[in-house]
């Protein structure tokens, strides 16, 4: 119990270094006036050059290396999966980063106990067999634990625990913000803008009518798409039926949409959607979950689901982002610990698979300091 109190304050005084280290600079403005000049820039800088492949400006800064050096085939990485090999220390990493993230939530006013409490102890559960597809085979990576859960992403707990976990990230990304409102309007924001302005530059069109989030987790990123698209029919799809019940009960509760967003459980591999029905396929924070057959394989699936002049948009870590590189020794291991498939989504070439897929316009941007966005468009 002491080694387990040691490592979780340990790892909690790395977060909040790290939180801060990353804002920290020589002169800073005002945390305000920081964040609104460093989104504007940012959308003015991919605006005059539309025919890079990547971008970023001041306060998304890259990295110098290709990948961070502790993932992938180096020798650092493979001390970090030999330390994570070993069952006990892995319990108590597992058991730490628990712990850890909570309380790092809360200190951020993420009320992270009390939003997993009332989903568990609501009517969710009644959501359940309305959504599941029981004749669905789970591929053999996604039952590996995840993030702390032995079982993964197919336990209520995990699904309870989801928004205000997706909050916490937002906060992370962003921590120099004041309240995770203000996070999301920077990290979701700039995700949503560049979804929306490689539409309208490539599609051909402006026009929107049908948007699929793969791997849609409990809504969150969802119901952005939605409000963005509002006269769009949107459908959400995971892998994880207490995901999809959460996310069907949360929306229920919400404010009433025109379309109401559908909820399908089912593989983003193979989907079973009819080809050529979506104008905009999103995958949000999916692939460094992924083993690499399986982020070819969910690309593929998009491009035969989406339209000609269609939009795919992956967003996720970046190998390239200048924080990720430089995390601290506890905090890249904590990570490591809890996303099996970390090192495959590092090796992975995400635009050269969009390529082979046959998607054109490729283009990726830092739309944060942590995760990068990748949009496309199949041929018209």
């Amino acid at each position: 119990m002491a080694l387990t109190t040691s490592l979780q304050n340990y790892l909690s005084s790395s977060l909040i270094s790290a939180s801060g280290n990353a804002a920290t600079t020589a002169n800073k403005p005002p945390r305000s006036s920081m964040i609104t000049s460093v989104r504007m820039r940012h959308w003015a800088v991919h605006a005059a050059a539309p025919d890079t492949t990547t971008a970023s400006v001041e306060g998304f800064e890259e990295g110098v290396l290709v990948r961070p050096n502790w993932s992938g085939e180096t020798p650092l990485s493979r001390l970090v999966a030999a330390l994570i090999s070993f069952k006990p220390l892995y319990s108590l990493l597992k058991l730490g980063a628990r712990q850890v993230f909570i309380s790092t939530a809360e200190k951020k006013n993420i009320p992270w106990r009390e939003m997993t409490k009332e989903i568990l102890e609501s009517e969710v559960y009644k959501e359940l067999e309305s959504i599941q597809n029981n004749s669905l085979v789970y591929p053999d990576y996604y039952l590996n634990p995840f993030h702390a859960y032995d079982e993964g992403n197919l336990t209520w707990l995990a699904a309870a625990e989801a928004e205000p976990a997706t909050m916490s990230m937002a906060m992370r990304a962003i921590p120099d913000a004041s309240s995770v409102d203000e996070a999301n309007e920077i990290m979701r924001g700039n995700w949503i803008r560049a979804i929306e302005q490689h539409h309208i530059t490539y599609s051909g069109t402006s026009t929107v009518r049908d948007v699929l989030d793969i791997g849609c987790s409990v809504g969150v990123s969802t119901g952005y798409l939605a409000d963005k698209f509002p006269m769009a029919k949107v459908t959400g799809l995971d892998l994880s039926p207490y995901f999809l019940a959460v996310a069907q009960y949360k929306a229920k509760r919400g404010l009433p949409r025109k379309y109401p967003i559908r909820w399908i459980h089912a593989n983003g591999e193979d989907t079973g959607l009819p080809a050529k029905s979506f104008d905009i396929v999103s995958i949000s924070y999916v692939f460094h979950e992924c083993p690499t057959r399986a982020i070819v394989n969910i690309v593929n699936e998009a491009f035969r689901l989406l339209r000609p002049g269609g939009t795919l948009a992956l967003t996720d870590n970046s190998p390239k982002s200048k924080i990720l590189q430089e995390l601290s020794p506890v905090l890249f291991t904590l990570m490591k610990s809890t996303e099996p498939f970390l090192d495959e989504y590092y090796l992975t070439d995400v635009e050269e698979t969009m390529r082979k897929a046959g998607f054109v316009n490729i283009k990726s941007l830092l739309t944060d300091p942590r995760h990068m966005t990748t949009t496309a468009t199949v041929p018209q």
